[in-house]
């Protein structure tokens, strides 16, 4: 098994750092301790730190010092060269390596950027650096602008230089490719290299939204000030235009997302700017640049100022219009951990044109048994991924959901519905600078499907005295209109509550989709992420005092659900009392609750009733219950009643590093039916949809079994 991958470019701008940034998710999604390590970085401007190094550091959150990332800055190699001191640099370069390699499970370097204009050497010395190392490589060409032919002679004379060192390429990414290939592309690359151990080839075309500078790109580059649409920085710029010509001749150039330049006197183009901007006629520029360090004039800034939602960013950069467009010439985009939607756009990029499972087979051969929050989070959306499904979201003016729908899109996880009036929804959308592109948006009264559901509510509850305008109602309502959705099978499952109640959400669901056949009781678990493992807690959040045989249901339930997470269930009943310690009827129900399991469900590991240390501590089980298969080892714990097992969930979460907890997750529905707090987070929400999709398949399986 190798312990260690070496990315290397063999020229600028690859986009290497997108590349470095989808393989080291891919790598801690099996991996529990990861190392970033670059032999030489760039120098550092003013004393900031190597971007490709913060962004890993930063988004991946890793407990890694800094100054163990890299070896040496390129000023400091280049001086031991000159010196004819390049067996000291390597040796050092090696020592660094080794002292990762012992502290981590896998480390994970990056070559040099090719921003010294020597890329022949800097080639030679990455060459050197994997030689010395053993690591294997994971090449990245730029495709930008190349032609078939070109890619795959560059692709072969890359592979070649690499094996005439001796080297093992395991892959080769033909990066940023601007231009349309045909299928056969990869096997042609493929056919090229000589040998029978070939690296796997991936093609990833270029996404102007991760080469392409933001607003905020340009304030840094420029040392802008920021006048007007502080919250929107991370709009991207597509182009430049500098406007010095009347409005109807100016017009005729912008496009969309151009960056207008212009005197901060210009009153006209500042006007003419802010309301193409609002037209539908013309294009959506991303911001406008005023020059020469002029603020507008006082009468256009109260206008401005009464403006309702200022709809772009205003700048102003201190140096005149022709220096600010020269010195915006050398602005290149970056990929920036502050700038999430760059970073969820090149991981979604990278996940959409990887083999994530064949890659990883060459990466590592054995997995840790260790579970980090991280890496259950990133199991559950590729596991998602894996079968995709169609899922419905009632609340879809709330901004939330929209930044949940909008990273679930761009991470490629499930197809997803927003319900609500359509112009309300992209209005929404809009405000938050969130794309509908690739999500579906249905008002349910306008809906093909509305009279099938009333119809079918009416049928399915007429019996309760409901009429066919009370079906009309319901069918009106989101919520309903998702949950029939999913109990139709239109959708595969539904998740709501971030604006709305836990009984308006689960409500419809218990109305007509109701239980599993054998299973009396719908309830819920959430999953908790520790530092090291993964535990599943029921009932935490539906049923307030199960009496002994709906504990026994739920826990049926909770072991099942931990089952389709990849958690082996170890079931602890819990009680204040542990085995017959103690008396009352607060532990009989346990103790009956633990004896309707074993008859019910013989094949579930499960003991109770326990005291929560004893349940997961080792060395109190040893002490209380030695040898017993449960307890010190278990995954899934039983709560007695609502009030204990809400209240110990928040407490874990509050007061354990690092823990997440993720749901609830109802269970005993026919369909999955998720709700989500009303103080959730966009994470929660994610991973909310994530698990429910996953639940989705595992009722297809049962299904088609």
């Amino acid at each position: 098994m190798s312990k260690s991958l070496y990315i290397a470019a063999t020229e600028a701008r690859s986009g290497k750092s997108a590349i470095v940034l989808g393989v080291m998710q891919l790598l801690l999604t099996h991996i529990r301790k990861v190392a970033i390590f670059r032999p030489i970085i760039h120098d550092s401007f003013q004393g900031s730190r190597d971007h490709d190094i913060d962004l890993i550091l930063r988004h991946f959150k890793l407990n890694q010092e800094y100054e163990t990332t890299y070896a040496y800055t390129q000023s400091q190699a280049t001086r031991l060269l000159n010196a004819g001191n390049h067996a000291v640099m390597m040796e050092n370069i090696i020592e660094q390596f080794r002292a990762l390699e012992a502290e981590y499970d896998f480390v994970l370097c990056e070559g040099t950027d090719y921003l010294g204009g020597e890329t022949a050497l800097e080639f030679e010395i990455n060459m050197d650096v994997v030689s010395n190392i053993g690591c294997p490589i994971l090449a990245v060409l730029n495709g930008m602008n190349s032609e078939e032919d070109e890619i795959c002679d560059l692709s072969q004379r890359t592979f070649e230089l690499f094996e005439e060192k001796g080297l093992d390429v395991i892959a080769v990414m033909i990066n940023r490719a601007s231009k349309k290939f045909s299928p056969n592309l990869v096997d042609r690359i493929k056919t090229g290299f000589r040998g029978g151990n070939k690296p796997l080839v991936y093609i990833i075309p270029d996404d102007k939204r991760l080469g392409n500078p933001t607003i905020n790109d340009v304030v840094k580059w420029l040392n802008g000030k920021v006048l007007y649409g502080s919250d929107r920085l991370e709009t991207p710029v597509d182009n430049y235009v500098v406007a010095a010509m009347q409005i109807e001749n100016f017009l005729k150039y912008v496009g969309e997302g151009s960056l207008i330049i212009t005197p901060g006197d210009r009153s006209d183009i500042i006007l003419a700017s802010l309301s193409s901007r609002l037209s539908d006629s013309y294009p959506n520029v991303s911001g406008i640049l005023l020059t020469g360090g002029i603020k507008p004039a006082m009468t256009v800034h109260h206008l401005i100022e009464g403006w309702r939602g200022v709809p772009i960013p205003i700048v102003v950069a201190p140096e005149h219009t022709y220096k600010t467009a020269q010195i915006l010439r050398g602005l290149h985009g970056t990929i920036d951990p502050e700038n999430q939607v760059k970073v969820l756009s090149a991981l979604g990029l990278f996940e959409t044109c990887v083999n994530s499972h064949e890659l990883q087979e060459k990466l590592v051969s054995t997995t840790s048994s260790r579970i980090t929050p991280f890496m259950f989070e990133h199991t559950l959306l590729h596991k998602a991924r894996e079968k995709k499904q169609h899922i419905v979201l009632p609340e879809g003016t709330s901004e939330r959901i929209l930044r949940a729908a909008d990273i679930l899109r761009r991470r490629d996880v499930v197809t997803l519905t927003l319900l609500g009036n359509v112009e309300k929804v992209k209005l929404a959308a809009s405000n938050i600078d969130i794309s509908l592109t690739g999500i579906n948006v249905v008002d349910p009264v306008k809906s093909e499907h509305f009279e099938k559901f009333v119809q079918t509510y009416y049928e399915l509850r007429k019996h309760k005295g409901i009429m066919i305008d009370d079906a009309r109602d319901r069918m009106s309502d989101p919520t309903y209109f998702g949950t029939m959705m999913v109990w139709l099978g239109v959708a595969g499952g539904m998740v709501s509550g971030s604006v709305t109640t836990t009984a308006q959400t689960i409500r419809p669901a218990f109305e007509f989709v109701k239980t599993k056949p054998g299973v009396s009781i719908v309830s819920s678990v959430f999953l908790m992420c520790q530092n090291d493992k993964v535990l599943a807690y029921g009932d935490c959040a539906v049923n307030p005092n199960p009496n002994a045989e709906e504990l026994a249901a739920i826990a049926i339930s909770s072991a099942e659900t931990a089952k389709i997470f990849g958690i082996e269930p170890r079931v602890a009943m819990l009680s204040y009392s542990t085995g017959g310690l103690g008396k009352g009827k607060d532990v009989d129900k346990v103790v009956e609750a633990t004896r309707l399991v074993r008859e019910k469900a013989p094949h579930l590991a499960v003991e109770g009733p326990l005291q929560y240390d004893v349940a997961i501590d080792p060395y109190e089980a040893e002490e209380f219950m030695p040898g017993n298969a449960v307890a010190g080892k278990a995954t899934v714990l039983i709560f007695p009643d609502l009030n204990t097992g809400n209240n110990t969930y928040k407490a874990v979460q509050r007061s354990v590093t690092d823990s997440v907890a993720i749901g609830p997750i109802l269970q005993g529905l026919k369909k999955p039916v998720n709700d989500i707090s009303r103080g959730c987070k966009v994470r929660d929400i994610v991973n909310t949809v994530a698990i429910t999709a996953i639940q989705a398949q595992a009722e297809q399986e049962a299904n088609q079994s």
